[in-house]
């Protein structure tokens, strides 16, 4: 069993910054594979970006390519979202993944936080 727990969200203004964190406990994480996603109200869960525990390589959805940044603490056993320029399509609740394994950009992950909403206004 994994345990993630986010924090970090909030309301901000287009153009601001935010950054999410996610604490993961419980087994192993050598071979797993960690992913934030995000779900606007009625709109399906879409992929954010992701990141392998022990290799730290990283992919990223298109539209926020080159904007958020995804990395880990493998010490502290976190995960951050870095989120700079924020638009208001951004807006959303986002939620931390685990699965082990590869990465997948579906939302086909094992384990999830508890979500968190980001509002960007304009």
């Amino acid at each position: 069993q994994v345990q993630l727990v986010q924090s970090g969200g909030g309301l901000v203004q287009a153009g601001d910054s935010l950054r999410l964190s996610c604490a993961a406990s419980g087994r192993t994480f050598s071979r797993i594979a960690m992913g934030w996603f995000r779900q606007a109200p009625g709109k399906e869960r879409e992929f954010v970006a992701a990141i392998t525990w022990s290799g730290g390589s990283t992919y990223y959805a298109d539209s926020v390519k080159g904007r958020f940044t995804i990395s880990r603490d493998k010490d502290k056993n976190m995960v951050f979202l870095q989120m700079n320029s924020l638009k208001p399509e951004d807006t959303a609740v986002y939620y931390c993944a685990a699965r082990f394994g590869i990465i997948l950009t579906s939302p086909t992950y094992d384990y999830w936080g508890q979500g968190t909403q980001v509002t960007v206004s304009s």
